[in-house]
């Protein structure tokens, strides 16, 4: 995202499961000697300390370890903050896209009973009257799917959830089956890695139906009573609830649960380390299992992935980085993350649970703990935090209007600030002085403006490298400018020129001519500092040929497909009330 006037931290959905997290290694050249066993329980337990005593990192972590001498588990922390009741290896955690190798195991076993055909058209396994998007006359399969390969993009288009601490419980099958039917691929089967929450949610779907129930029914019957799976499940128990960290965001704070009914098979289980254990068991073959012959299939398909030497298998990512082959999966929710992997070569097995979705995470800490070349986290330290007088704090509780389509809200609880966006999450702020504020879920810092007597005027947000000024606007206006983005969203009807004004800028861009006056000034000193480097997008990207209309986003801006010759841009626009270009954001599409 180029010039869109928002905070980076947009939404969270399902943490995506690649290896960009974690650091880098060498990785060519022969494999490394394999260490016949894990850290021991005092280094592991070190390690988690660490993390949550000094880092500040999570709340509670759990980490579970299978090797040659038999099976530990080490837990260090809490169930949730204020409560001082132990983790051990039954407490329960959302697993987040960990779901997703179980997704893809029941496809493998599925297959091996001769109920589907894992290279045949998913569209197959699905009801007659759902459409799944074709290209070029070629069809998507379920390895397409389960290899983040099928062209579909990270979420459906129209997801749009009413409530962001939990996004995923109000989307419905309709919902689905309506965006699968009119969505148009844009790329070849097949060709490229695209992690696709999408992807596996429709997996999942197509799996139930073809099996004639639900997901969460036939994950139990097919995986779980087999392995002796009795913590991993959709629906809990009272005993299961009983037993479920409490998940928390990057501040330590409490957040509700996620529920995900549709997209199920992209990250609706929750799980214990002990059955997380019992899974890595049965594939590194230290117990006999009728799901051998599919697990083994996860491993045998490989469609590259997004870096070099990370394939993407079935569900899983193969990673050769090293030398020595890594098979694991992470997975994130807006309160947990988690991790779980196996080294086939040592035939060691590590599952890494946490109930606080931070940005060290644990895939760093399951990677180093089966291959110790993989270096551990370090998070940035935070600023030193100031103490500010309650009645200050109170002078700057209020709105500020950073667009028309985006206000920030600023509220306070005792001596504390806290800021949400619109459409987002509420998140605090830190002090580093009377009138600047940083934020720890994000790079990103705040100044307030203030007059005489101390009363904010106006504030400034600063992130990634730009300074963008916010307004202090009043109740009634701000009511008033979030009642007709509710009402744009619902309409779903473009701007009035909205799309001339596309056309205008890339016609103006094309010759080298850009005129600065049609956006406010914020933005139009973004887009002056941007210019050279979008006038040389649209140069290479070739004569326009085409701007479609695709939809209204959640904060109101107009989203268009622009086709040019030699590839496709998403614009993402939006006019302020005096006709003036306030929101304007272009991305390359695969």
């Amino acid at each position: 995202m180029r010039t869109i006037v928002r905070l980076a931290w947009v939404l969270l959905l399902l943490a995506i499961a690649s290896p960009a997290g974690a650091q880098p290694m060498e990785a060519a050249g022969p494999a490394a000697p394999v260490a016949s066993s894990a850290p021991s329980d005092a280094e592991i337990r070190q390690l988690l300390i660490n993390r949550i005593d000094v880092q500040k990192q999570s709340v509670g972590i759990v980490i579970g370890v299978i090797e040659p001498q038999g099976r530990r588990v080490v837990a260090y922390g809490s169930l949730e903050t204020g409560d001082t009741r132990p983790l051990d290896g039954d407490t329960l955690f959302e697993i987040g896209s960990i779901t997703k190798v179980f997704t893809a195991l029941l496809a493998a076993d599925m297959a091996q009973r001769g109920e589907i055909t894992l290279d045949a058209p998913i569209a197959h396994y699905l009801p007659p009257e759902v459409k799944v998007p074709e290209r070029h006359g070629q069809r998507i399969t379920a390895v397409d799917l389960a290899t983040h390969t099928s062209g579909l993009p990270r979420m459906p288009g129209n997801f749009r959830p009413k409530d962001p601490a939990n996004p995923y419980v109000d989307y419905s099958t309709e919902q689905l089956y309506a965006f699968l039917s009119s969505y148009e691929l844009i790329r070849d089967i097949g060709v490229k890695f695209e992690y696709s929450n999408l992807g596996f949610g429709l997996l999942g779907q197509a799996l139930a139906h073809r099996a004639g129930t639900d997901y969460a029914t036939l994950v139990e019957r097919r995986i779980c009573g087999p392995l002796g799976m009795p913590s991993t499940r959709i629906t809990l128990s009272p005993d299961m609830r009983r037993r479920l960290a409490a998940g928390h965001n990057a501040d330590l704070v409490t957040v509700p649960a996620w529920d995900i009914p549709v997209l199920a098979g992209a990250g609706a289980l929750r799980s214990s380390a002990n059955d997380l254990l019992l899974f890595l068991a049965a594939n590194l073959g230290y117990t006999d299992t009728p799901l051998a012959p599919a697990m083994q299939a996860l491993r045998a398909v490989k469609r590259p992935g997004d870096q070099p030497f990370v394939d993407a298998g079935l569900g899983w990512i193969i990673d050769t980085r090293g030398g020595n082959e890594i098979i694991w999966k992470n997975g994130g929710t807006g309160g947990y993350r988690t991790f779980i992997g196996y080294a086939p070569r040592s035939r060691i097995g590590i599952v890494a649970l946490s109930n606080t979705s931070s940005k060290a995470g644990v895939d760093d800490l399951g990677l180093h703990l089966l291959d110790a070349r993989f270096p551990l986290d370090v998070p940035a330290g935070s600023p030193k935090v100031a103490s500010v007088d309650p009645e200050r704090l109170e002078r700057y509780v209020g709105r500020y209007e950073l667009s028309p389509n985006f206000i920030l809200t600023v509220t306070r609880d005792g001596g504390q600030l806290s800021v949400q966006a619109t459409n987002q999450l509420r998140y605090p702020v830190y002090a580093t002085s009377d009138r600047e504020f940083f934020y720890k879920a994000v790079n990103a810092q705040i100044t307030f403006e203030t007059d005489a007597e101390g009363q904010a005027t106006s504030l400034v947000l600063h992130q990634n490298g730009r300074d963008q000024p916010a307004r202090r606007i009043d109740e009634a206006t701000a009511r008033h400018l979030e009642e007709a983005i509710a009402k744009r969203f619902k309409d779903q009807t473009p701007q009035p020129g909205s799309e001339a004004s596309i056309r205008h800028q890339i016609d103006e861009l094309q010759q080298g001519q850009p005129h600065y006056e049609q956006f406010t000034p914020a933005l139009a000193a973004q887009v002056r500092r941007q210019a050279p480097a979008t006038q040389a997008l649209i140069a290479k990207l070739g004569a326009l040929q085409s701007v479609t209309f695709k939809s209204v986003g959640p904060g109101g801006a107009d989203i268009y497909e622009v086709q040019f010759a030699n590839g496709t841009l998403e614009w993402r626009i939006f006019l302020g009330p005096d006709g003036k270009v306030a929101v304007d954001a272009l991305r390359t599409l695969p």
